[in-house]
């Protein structure tokens, strides 16, 4: 297959690292999970004591310690100088405040920069908010997807139960709608479906369902 980048948006809990992970393995792609890039800057910026809101000393935070990826045997490792975070970054505190780091123009134009350059030979799968509307505008296959708010509160409900993590129900679904807020009205990179994106909504639908259907896009557009 030709290695074209697929680029996969949407908000919270619309099924975005899920469907990514899958694809890039039944098409040997390389698979860029961009929440977990800035889920570790928060995490950083929690350990370090760092304000959310101090943008310079956010980025000083991303160049004193690297973020990198491995893959294993059970998915996707998430490590902050060479410290395994995969579960840590995944933690309430983490999820409550990335939205806020992640609304910096100068955490994103660094995280940006650095997404850029592992795409920049194609053959990638990248999930977030804005992959085909500013990290990856030219892409040759964009996805938009969404889910209503109780769908998705219900995802993370049971990941959640799943890791261990208590979690009130109500409480969850509150916190996805606020994130849905923040991240749809900040100025920059906005959440927001490219013109040229195929818009699937995963209410409703299996992963294979979902995965399916991305398959059919990436088809009908030629790249097989």
């Amino acid at each position: 297959m030709e290695k074209i980048n697929i680029a996969i948006d949407g908000p919270a809990s619309s099924g975005k690292s899920t469907v990514a992970k899958i694809l890039a393995k039944d098409y040997g792609f390389i698979y860029t999970d961009t929440g977990a890039m800035y889920r570790s800057v928060t995490y950083l910026a929690i350990k370090h004591h760092v304000a959310f809101s101090d943008a310079a000393s956010l980025v000083n935070l991303i160049h004193r310690y690297p973020i990198t990826f491995k893959q294993s045997e059970t998915g996707q490792l998430v490590f902050i100088d060479g410290e395994d975070v995969t579960l840590a970054i995944r933690e309430t505190n983490v999820t409550n405040n990335v939205s806020e780091v992640s609304a910096h123009e100068l955490v994103r134009k660094e995280l940006v920069n650095q997404q850029q350059i592992i795409a920049k030979d194609g053959g990638v799968v990248m999930d977030g908010r804005d992959i085909g509307t500013a990290v990856l505008p030219k892409a040759e296959v964009k996805i938009f997807l969404v889910a209503s708010v109780l769908e998705r509160a219900e995802r993370r409900y049971k990941e959640n139960q799943a890791k261990g993590i208590k979690t009130d129900f109500e409480t969850l679904k509150a916190e996805i709608e606020k994130r849905d807020y923040i991240d749809s009205h900040r100025e920059v990179s906005p959440l927001k479906q490219a013109d040229d994106a195929v818009l699937i909504d995963t209410t409703g639908k299996t992963i294979a369902e979902v995965v399916d259907l991305i398959k059919e896009v990436v088809t009908e557009k030629g790249y097989l």
